[in-house]
C-alpha cells in the first residue's frame, strides 16, 4: 500500500486524508501554578502589583493584591540552579527584575515587548563575572546602580544600561575574607552613596562612594554582633538614616547615620534630635564612626538593641516611607521595622514617640512554646523572608515559611488587629507523582520534599481559583508515586520500601463540598482528623475537640494519652469561608493512615490502581530478577495477590491498568501494562474465573524485547471503546513515543512519534474526539509538552501541537494526568495536570 502524508506547519507528517479533519488546533492556556519559595532571606521582593520570588531554578510572579486570588501567574525560566536573590527595580516608567542564583550568574529581566506573549518578562542579559553563588543584591533605582555579593568573597558594582543590560564598574575583594550574605545601599547628599556589607562575620563594613564617578572605599567597620549577619536595610528618618542589622545571635542592632559638618559625635536615644550635647567618651557599643566625602562628613553611631526573638533572625525590613513621612519640616511617625526569625514568629518594632525606646508592638506567626517541632506540627526553620506591602504604607505584610508557603496579613482599621489572609503554597523540591480524585474533585501531588498535597478549586460568586486544601501526608522519606484508590482514599510509595494507604478525614470532606462544590457524599465512617506521633511516621486518627473546651486540661495530668496541643483539631463554630491558611494546613489537615503494604525490598518506583479501586499494582527499584517483580494487592482485605508478576529484569518504571469499559470486566482493569529500564514492555491479563488454566489470577500475555532503543520511562492505555482497538503508548529515552495495538495476544507498533528530547511521561485523554481522534499528552526531559492528535482509523497518523514554552516547566516532566471527565466542573474542554522536577505543579486548560 502506498502511504500519502503531508507536512503540517509544525514540521510533522500527517496522513493526507485526515489533514483537514485535524487542522484545528486546541487552545491551550495556563490555569494554575503551584510552587514553593526558596529558603533564602534575599530570594523575594515586592513592588506595587508584583511579588517576585525564587522557586527552585525559576522566578515566580505573584500579585497578592489580585482580587481573584489566582496565585502565581508565571514562572520565569533561565537560571540553571536555585535562585537566591530577587530584586525589583522601578525607574523611569520601566520595571526590571534582577536575579542571582547558585549558578553563579546575575540575570536582568525586562517586560516582554509582545503584548500577547505568555511570558510577561524576558531575559535582557546574563552576567557571569562572579565565580560562585550569588547571595545578595541591592539597588538604587534612581541612580540605575546595583551591587551584588557572592560566595567568592567579592562585591561587584554595576550600572544598568539600555543596550547591554548592565556594565561592571567596580569589583571589591572583601578583606578580611568572608562570604557576603547581605548588602544595603543609601544615597547621601550631593551624589554620595554608602554601601553596607555583612555576612559570615560578626561585623558590618561601610563603603562610601564620595561622588558619581568615584569608586567605593572602606571607611568604617561596625562591631557588636556575635554571629553571622543575615540582613541589612537602610531607611530615611527625617534628616538621617537608620541601618538595621539582623544576626544569628538573635538580636537586631540599629545604627543612626547622619550628616555632621563639624564631625562632632552626637548622642542618640532613639529620636532624631540634634540638640543634645556631645558626650566625649561613651561605651564601646556607642562608638562614633565617620564617613568622609570631599564636601560632607557623616557620622554613624549605635542606636538601639532589639531583643525579643529566640532564634536566628533572617530578615529585617523597614516599612516603606511615603514622601510626607520623610520630610524634615513636618513631624512624622517613627519608622517601623519588620523582622522574621527561625523561632516561627514575625515581629514589628517601632520607637516610642515620648521615650525613644524601641518596642515590639506586634508579633505574628506561630506562637508556640514547643521547640524543635517537626514539619508535621509546624515550620521547622521558621520564617525566612518578610516583606512589606509597598502600596499600602506598611499596612500589609507577607512571610515565607520553611514549607515554601507564603502567609499574608493585612491591618484592619476597624478592629485594630492584623488579619491573616489566604496565601499561596507549593512543593519545595521536585514533584514526582500526581493523582486526581476519582470524580476529579481534587488533585493530589507528592514529591521529594516529603509531603503529599491536595489542591482544589475555590468557587465563589462566579470566580474560580485553585488553592492547597490539605497536606495529607508529611513524611520522613522522599515520596515517589501516588494513586487514588477511591474518592476518599489514596496510596503512596516512598523510599522506605513500603506503601501507605490513607483515608480522607471528615473535616476536609465537608470543606471540599462547601468551597469546591463537590458532591457531598456520605461521610459516615470517616475519621474527624489525624495527627502524626512525635517519634513516628504513621498518621493517627484523633477526635475533634469543641472550641469551647479549649480551657479544659486535655493533655496534662487529666489525660492518660497526652497529645501535642498544637496538633489538636478543634471543631469550627462557623462554616469555612476560604481555603485553609498555612498554619492550619501544616497542623490540622493530615489524613489518617489506614493500612501499610509490605513486600518490596527497595524503594517504590511505580504505582497504579485499577479503575474500580479494587487492585493496586506496585514495583520497586531493582537490579536483579528477584526484585524486578510487580506485586498486586487487593483493597478489600489488603492482602497481596500471589504470585507476583514476573517479566522484567530491571526496575519497572511505569504501570497502568486498562480503563473502565472493558468487555471482559465492566469495572475495567482487566489488563495491566508495565515498562522498565530493561527496554521491555509486558502486558498482563486477568484470567476470568472458570477459564482453563486455574482460578482467577494474572498471566503474562505478551511482551516485546527492545521495544525502544533505550530504557522506557512511562506507559499509558488509550481510552476504552472500539476506536483503534486496545492500544497503549510508551515513551523512552530514545526520544520517541510509540503507540502499540494488541491484536489477539500480540502487540504491534502502529505509530512512532519522534521527539526533540527524551520522553518522560505520557497520558491518553479518556475523551474520544470527532472522527475517532485520540489525544495523547507527552512530557519531555527538557520540560516541553506536546499534545498529539492520534488517528488509528485506517492509516495511523498524528498531528503534534506544542504547548507554549512559557507555560511548560523548566525541568523534566515527571508525571501527566488528565482530569476525569465526571467532575461536574464548569466550562468546556479538558484539564491536564503536570508535575515536574522544577518543583512546580501546573494545570493546563485545553479547549477545542
Amino acid at each position: 500500500m502506498t502511504r500519502e502524508y503531508i507536512f503540517l506547519p509544525d514540521g510533522h507528517l500527517v496522513g493526507k486524508k485526515h489533514a483537514t479533519q485535524m487542522s484545528d488546533s486546541p487552545a491551550v492556556s495556563l490555569g494554575y501554578i503551584a510552587a514553593g519559595g526558596n529558603r533564602h532571606p534575599s530570594a523575594a521582593d515586592w513592588a506595587p502589583g508584583l511579588l517576585a520570588f525564587g522557586a527552585g531554578n525559576n522566578i515566580a510572579l505573584w500579585n497578592p493584591e489580585d482580587d481573584r486570588q489566582n496565585g502565581i501567574s508565571a514562572l520565569l525560566a533561565g537560571h540553571t540552579d536555585a535562585v537566591n536573590v530577587v530584586k525589583i527595580c522601578d525607574h523611569g516608567g520601566q520595571r526590571l527584575i534582577i536575579s542571582g542564583g547558585a549558578d553563579k550568574t546575575i540575570r536582568v529581566w525586562k517586560p516582554t515587548v509582545e503584548p500577547d506573549s505568555p511570558a510577561p518578562y524576558e531575559q535582557s542579559c546574563c552576567l557571569v563575572d562572579h565565580q560562585s553563588s550569588i547571595n545578595t543584591i541591592s539597588v538604587i533605582p534612581n541612580l540605575r546602580l546595583f551591587v551584588s555579593g557572592s560566595a567568592d568573597s567579592t562585591i561587584k558594582v554595576w550600572k544598568l544600561e539600555e543596550e547591554t543590560g548592565a556594565k561592571l564598574i567596580q569589583s571589591i575583594s572583601l578583606q578580611p575574607r568572608y562570604l557576603p550574605l547581605t548588602t544595603a545601599l543609601a544615597s547621601l547628599s550631593r551624589g554620595a552613596v554608602v554601601l553596607a556589607v555583612a555576612g559570615t562575620s560578626s561585623s558590618i563594613q561601610l563603603y562610601v562612594r564620595p561622588e558619581t564617578d568615584a569608586e567605593f572605599e572602606l571607611q568604617a567597620t561596625l562591631t557588636g554582633h556575635e554571629g553571622w549577619i543575615r540582613s541589612l536595610d537602610f531607611v530615611q528618618d527625617g534628616d538621617s538614616f537608620l541601618l538595621a542589622s539582623a544576626s544569628q545571635d538573635k538580636y537586631i542592632r540599629l545604627w543612626r547615620l547622619r550628616q555632621d559638618e563639624a564631625a562632632i559625635p552626637h548622642s542618640t536615644n532613639g529620636t532624631p534630635s540634634t540638640d543634645l550635647p556631645a558626650i566625649p567618651k561613651q561605651s564601646l557599643s556607642n562608638k562614633t564612626h565617620q564617613l568622609i566625602t570631599p564636601t560632607t562628613t557623616h557620622t554613624i553611631t549605635f542606636e538601639a538593641l532589639l531583643i525579643g526573638h529566640e532564634d536566628w533572625i533572617y530578615t529585617a525590613r523597614w516599612a516603606p516611607r511615603t514622601p510626607t513621612t520623610t520630610t524634615t519640616t513636618t513631624p512624622s511617625a517613627p519608622p517601623t521595622l519588620l523582622s522574621a526569625s527561625a523561632d516561627n514568629s514575625l515581629a514589628l518594632w517601632t520607637a516610642d514617640p515620648l521615650s525613644g525606646v524601641w518596642l515590639c508592638t506586634t508579633r505574628l506567626g506561630e506562637l508556640t512554646t514547643q521547640k524543635g517541632s517537626t514539619t508535621a506540627t509546624g515550620s521547622t526553620g521558621g520564617f525566612w523572608t518578610g516583606l512589606w506591602d509597598p502600596s499600602d504604607g506598611g499596612r500589609g505584610v507577607v512571610i515565607l515559611s520553611r514549607t515554601g508557603s507564603w502567609r499574608r496579613w493585612d491591618y484592619d482599621d476597624v478592629t485594630g488587629t492584623w488579619e491573616q489572609r489566604v496565601g499561596i503554597s507549593g512543593h519545595t523540591r521536585e514533584v514526582r507523582g500526581l493523582a486526581w480524585g476519582r470524580e476529579g474533585g481534587y488533585l493530589l501531588s507528592t514529591g521529594a520534599d516529603q509531603t503529599t498535597r491536595l489542591f482544589g478549586e475555590w468557587k465563589r460568586e462566579g470566580v474560580r481559583s485553585w488553592h492547597e486544601f490539605a497536606r495529607p501526608q508529611i513524611h520522613g522519606y522522599d515520596l515517589n508515586c501516588i494513586a487514588a484508590v477511591g474518592e476518599n482514599q489514596f496510596v503512596s510509595g516512598a523510599d522506605e520500601k513500603l506503601l501507605r494507604v490513607f483515608d480522607k478525614p471528615k473535616a476536609l470532606h465537608m470543606l471540599l463540598a462547601k468551597l469546591s462544590g463537590t458532591q457531598p457524599m456520605v461521610a459516615g465512617g470517616l475519621a474527624e482528623a489525624a495527627e502524626i506521633p512525635v517519634l513516628g511516621l504513621s498518621n493517627k486518627a484523633i477526635p475533634t475537640h469543641p472550641n469551647d473546651d479549649d480551657n479544659e486540661q486535655i493533655n496534662g495530668a487529666l489525660d492518660d494519652n497526652p497529645t501535642d496541643p498544637s496538633s489538636t483539631t478543634h471543631s469550627r463554630t462557623s462554616p469555612p469561608t476560604h481555603p485553609p491558611l498555612e498554619d492550619h494546613l501544616s497542623r490540622h489537615t493530615l489524613w489518617p493512615e489506614h493500612e501499610k503494604l509490605y513486600g518490596h525490598g527497595h524503594s517504590i518506583s511505580a504505582l497504579a490502581t485499577s479503575p474500580s479501586g479494587s487492585l493496586i499494582a506496585t514495583a520497586c527499584q531493582a537490579s536483579s530478577l528477584e526484585h524486578a517483580v510487580i506485586r498486586l494487592y487487593e483493597t478489600k482485605e489488603w492482602r497481596e495477590v500471589r504470585p507476583p508478576l514476573e517479566g522484567h529484569s530491571l526496575t519497572v518504571t511505569g504501570l497502568a491498568f486498562s480503563p473502565a469499559g472493558e468487555v471482559e470486566e465492566e469495572e475495567g482493569g482487566g489488563w495491566l501494562v508495565s515498562v522498565g529500564r530493561d527496554r521491555r514492555w509486558c502486558v498482563f491479563r486477568r484470567r476470568p474465573e472458570g477459564e482453563e488454566g486455574g482460578g482467577v489470577g494474572w498471566e503474562l500475555v505478551c511482551w516485546r524485547e527492545k521495544a525502544h532503543a533505550r530504557m522506557i520511562l512511562d506507559c499509558c492505555w488509550g481510552p476504552a471503546g472500539d476506536v483503534g482497538g486496545r492500544v497503549f503508548a510508551t515513551a523512552g529515552r530514545d526520544r520517541c513515543v510509540k503507540v502499540w495495538r494488541l491484536v489477539g495476544e500480540e502487540g504491534e507498533c502502529v505509530l512512532t512519534v519522534p521527539l526533540a528530547a527524551t520522553g518522560t511521561a505520557v497520558a491518553f485523554s479518556s475523551v474520544v474526539r470527532g472522527g475517532g481522534l485520540l489525544r495523547l499528552a507527552v512530557g519531555m526531559e527538557d520540560g516541553g509538552i506536546q499534545l498529539l492528535a492520534v488517528d488509528l482509523d485506517g492509516e495511523p497518523s498524528y498531528r503534534s501541537v506544542e504547548v507554549p514554552r512559557a507555560w511548560c516547566p523548566s525541568g523534566s516532566v515527571t508525571c501527566l494526568r488528565w482530569r476525569p471527565s465526571k467532575g461536574g466542573r464548569e466550562g468546556d474542554g479538558e484539564e491536564l495536570a503536570v508535575a515536574s522536577e522544577d518543583h512546580s505543579v501546573r494545570i493546563l486548560e485545553i479547549k477545542e
